[in-house]
């Protein structure tokens, strides 16, 4: 159940990836993030500054898209059957904090006058459903989405109008970094490969 741009996963989540967060409207693009991994890829959204409440709203847009996707994609992840009942229950805990991100994204864009993007179906982010073949894949997709969320998110800070929106924005940017920690962690790979989120 998400919404607007469907970016999705892995590791090669790259320098390449990343530019293409900000190939759209010149905002970050939250939901574009791009199935590296798995096998699929989705273009990302513009790499402009913000000069207006209205392209504030395109930057909070972009990260509700998201938000959805990443709702959808633990779905998909829970219902998988792949999981074992530890996994599932921080996967679930995780789709709750993307709930709660939409939740106060979409609020705060219709507060800046704007209208929220809606929630696309499963089928519309074409997640790589057949590769998913083990509960190890479906960490491996999870943490690629948080990878590049996190890397998303740290790139829009410097670009908002609105200067109180980066807060709330960090905050978010914390909890994706710390989902990602813990999905590499689970998957028995270094929960801080760098020194920086690239």
């Amino acid at each position: 159940m998400n919404n607007d741009t469907n970016e999705p996963i892995n590791n090669a989540i790259e320098l390449a990836s990343r530019r293409d967060f900000f190939a759209k409207t010149g905002m970050f693009s939250l939901g574009a993030l791009a199935f590296t991994t798995l096998g699929h890829s989705t273009p990302g959204l513009a790499n402009t500054t913000s000069t207006s409440t209205s392209d504030d709203i395109i930057i909070l847009n972009a990260a509700l898209a998201h938000e959805y996707q990443a709702i959808t994609a633990y779905q998909v992840g829970a219902e998988s059957g792949l999981l074992q009942q530890g996994v599932f229950d921080v996967a679930v805990k995780f789709q709750g904090h993307h709930k709660a991100h939409a939740n106060v994204l979409a609020k705060t864009i219709e507060k800046l006058g704007g209208v929220p993007v809606t929630v696309k179906s499963v089928a519309e982010y074409e997640f790589p459903l057949s590769k998913l073949k083990s509960q190890a894949d479906v960490l491996h997709f999870a943490a690629g989405l948080e990878q590049s969320a996190a890397s998303a998110y740290l790139g829009a800070l410097p670009k908002f109008h609105n200067k109180d929106l980066i807060s709330a924005a960090g905050s978010i940017l914390g909890d994706e970094t710390m989902h990602w920690a813990i999905l590499l962690n689970a998957l028995g790979e270094d929960p801080v490969p760098n020194a920086f989120i690239g």
